[in-house]
């Protein structure tokens, strides 16, 4: 689908040298001189790379629509992430090192988002918030829960968070796996 340079927002995934890009901020600039454009900084959606790239509203680009899947997430072996599809039932691998520091926060069962272009993935979304069991935090000291400071702890599947220091090791609470911060207590 063709758009316009002035059209492009955030989000929006187009096809610009040959490759896959999503727009990740854009500006409009309607200069003194000259016709209005918009500053577009894109990332690459294979390799990462990112590109800062002036579109005139008088340019067309080739707006990409990307398939969105629903897949359950079953087990890893050797690095390789297993996902089944719902309503297939067909797995497909993911290497855990293509999904990133955010592996860490699958779950058996957990529904996740598998983002693909032409039978390729580009991206997958977890949900944003998990429940986890802290395994190991400090002890509160006495008078120090008055302000506001925050302790570390390590939770079960080996990542540490910043915790409230009313909060002991074997407490379950809520993460939000976009910032990997402490919410609140898990009911």
């Amino acid at each position: 689908m063709k758009i316009n340079g002035n059209e492009i927002r955030p989000g929006n995934v187009i096809e610009h040298e040959g490759g896959l890009w999503a727009a990740v901020k854009v500006q409009h600039v309607k200069p003194g001189k000259g016709g209005a454009f918009a500053q577009v900084e894109l990332k690459n959606l294979v390799d990462g790379r990112k590109l800062n790239e002036r579109f005139r509203s008088a340019e067309t680009v080739e707006r990409v629509r990307l398939e969105q899947k629903d897949y359950q997430y079953l087990y890893e072996n050797d690095g390789m992430l297993t996902f089944m599809d719902n309503e297939t039932y067909e797995q497909i691998e993911l290497a855990r090192d293509w999904v990133g520091d955010r592996a860490a926060f699958l779950q058996e069962g957990m529904k996740v988002t598998v983002e693909s272009h032409d039978g390729k993935p580009l991206g997958i979304s977890l949900p944003d918030q998990v429940v986890l069991e802290i395994t190991e935090t400090e002890p509160t000291v006495k008078g120090q829960t008055a302000a506001s400071s925050y302790k570390p702890a390590m939770l079960e599947n080996g990542v540490r968070v910043m915790v409230p220091p009313f909060i002991t090791a074997g407490e379950k609470i809520v993460v939000d796996t976009n910032e990997v911060t402490y919410l609140r207590r898990a009911d």
